[in-house]
């Protein structure tokens, strides 16, 4: 059997377009891109700026660009579809942004309609309004909202995303800070008391992302997505097993591509480069796990 040859990986971002057209993709689908309220990403920027701060290191935001620059950018990478996540930090803040990104992805051609929730009283309510009205993926975190995923108050929302099978991208490992609630076992337990839940694993659960590549293999519905997972960004801080890529080659259709753009401390095609790293060191892996990943699988989730 003759070896994969890979597409050469992009050197930069005006790269994208003729690697994913050698990979015989007509475009990526991106699983977690960022868009906000302009106050909100405001806020948001202004944390990064204190990265020292927050981080010990600077966190310099990449696409620090008006929205419809920002816009312009994925189109011209080639980002043909992507979730618009957005999340609440305090109660009163979830349906709100619910509408916000509504009105947001009926604008935007490429943007898929999202949702988020919030531990409150009339959270079924009006997560269920959005899921009736189109939403396709639903943006949990519990580090930024500081909840418990566990919260008795979620238990019908959790219910409701399974029985409607979108996706729930969940940040809830202890990257890049642990939370209150923050921690695969944590959610474990949701995932125990609704196993049928379509679940993407924020950031491939970093920094347990081994424990995470475990959550995948005892629920099938369990997925990982690469956002900032292997760049030179965060190895220092959450490195990968050296085995990562043939741990992959067990559940490689159950990876997605997730960016974290315009939030990112580098460009758009670092995080490309760290995906084909992956599949280039794995004989298993190759162009068909990087068409699955860009492509195919996250596609498949955002159309349920």
């Amino acid at each position: 059997m003759s070896r994969d040859v890979l597409a050469v990986p992009p050197v930069d971002d005006a790269d994208i377009p003729a690697w994913t057209a050698a990979l015989g993709i007509d475009g990526l689908t991106d699983a977690h891109v960022h868009f906000l309220p302009e106050r909100v990403m405001a806020k948001v920027w202004a944390y990064f700026d204190a990265g020292q701060e927050h981080y010990g290191r600077d966190w310099p935001v990449y696409y620090r660009l008006p929205e419809p620059e920002r816009l312009a950018v994925l189109r011209a990478l080639g980002v043909r579809e992507f979730a618009p996540l957005v999340y609440p930090h305090k109660p009163g803040m979830a349906s709100w942004l619910n509408g916000w990104v509504a009105d947001f992805a009926a604008e935007v051609p490429e943007a898929v309609p999202t949702a988020t929730l919030y531990p409150e009283p009339g959270v079924a309510e009006y997560l269920a309004d959005a899921l009736r009205a189109g939403a396709r993926c639903v943006k949990v975190h519990v580090q930024v909202g500081g909840f418990d995923p566990r919260d008795p108050l979620l238990d019908p929302a959790w219910g409701l995303i399974a029985e409607a099978g979108v996706p729930v991208v969940v940040h809830c490992g202890h990257g890049p800070l642990p939370g209150r609630f923050t921690g695969l076992d944590v959610f474990d337990e949701v995932l125990a008391a609704h196993p049928r839940l379509t679940a993407v694993l924020a950031h491939a659960g970093m920094p347990d992302h081994v424990a995470a590549l475990e959550l995948v293999a005892r629920y099938p519905r369990v997925y990982l997505d690469t956002t900032m997972v292997g760049v030179p960004f965060v190895e220092s801080l959450a490195p990968l097993p050296p085995d990562w890529p043939a741990r992959l080659a067990a559940v490689a259709d159950r990876i997605v591509l997730g960016t974290d753009f315009p939030n990112i401390p580098h460009d758009y095609a670092t995080q490309l480069r760290a995906v084909a790293s992956w599949a280039a060191a794995d004989d298993r892996l190759g162009t068909a796990f990087l068409r699955a990943v860009c492509h195919d699988t996250p596609g498949a989730l955002l159309h349920p």
